[in-house]
């Protein structure tokens, strides 16, 4: 094995690490290149080619001018989905997620494997230490794409990525953070775990069923807040 080779490997590696160890912004965005490469002690070289690797993979996607994003590349139709979220209403978006994502358990539950388990796990146990709200709904979002990646299934994870960019575009109040963090009682937390116990028991019927409580939760905290403000 040549040296080039296992300097490629190492720099993936270290990348993977970084990855699975960061909180990353509410929109995926990984620091610029230079910041990285002084983080991880990489060439610009050596941190470009670990980079195309995990684009390859899906991992990341990366737009000239714009920075380098986790998750696979979405819809290249943006406009059309800031054109969706412009038409639609946000009790409208929560009856999609309602209709699409316990669908989306439940194939997680058929297809995911043990890393997709590992995986989803490691993100439940940073949601339960996240020092703040941003840094909660960062992990939120993450796994709930990782629920959708589970899925082995291209199609479904795209049409997640859309339902998921025109939710994040429309605005349904603010939700009142009188604490600076989660409380260790928050209600996602037991619902999280539910349907990630359903998944991994290949229960469809239940994991179907936990998505649907866990975004009725959410449902509800939304309503609240909004006949709050």
């Amino acid at each position: 094995m040549s040296l080039d080779h296992d300097q490629d490997q190492g720099a993936l590696t270290q990348l993977r690490a970084y990855l699975a160890q960061q909180a990353l912004p509410s929109d995926g965005r990984l620091p610029p290149e230079r910041e990285l490469c002084e983080t991880l002690g990489l060439s610009r070289g050596e941190l470009r080619k670990g980079l195309a690797a995990l684009e390859a993979e899906g991992q990341i996607w990366r737009h000239v001018g714009k920075g380098t994003f986790l998750g696979s590349r979405p819809i290249e139709e943006v406009d059309d989905a800031a054109a969706i979220a412009s038409r639609t209403s946000p009790a409208a978006v929560m009856r999609a997620r309602l209709l699409v994502e316990p669908q989306i358990a439940q194939e997680a539950a058929l297809h995911a494997s043990a890393e997709d388990l590992r995986k989803l796990r490691l993100v439940i146990a940073k949601t339960r230490t996240a020092e703040s709200w941003r840094q909660y709904e960062t992990l939120d979002n993450q796994l709930h794409r990782l629920i959708a990646e589970a899925t082995r299934n291209t199609v479904l994870v795209a049409l997640f990525d859309l339902l998921n960019t025109v939710r994040r575009t429309v605005v349904w109040g603010r939700l009142r953070a009188d604490i600076p963090r989660p409380p260790a009682d928050h209600h996602s937390f037991a619902e999280h775990d539910a349907i990630v116990d359903a998944i991994a028991e290949r229960d469809l019927e239940a994991a179907g069923r936990a998505m649907r409580r866990h975004l009725r939760s959410v449902e509800r905290k939304l309503i609240e807040a909004h006949h709050d403000d």
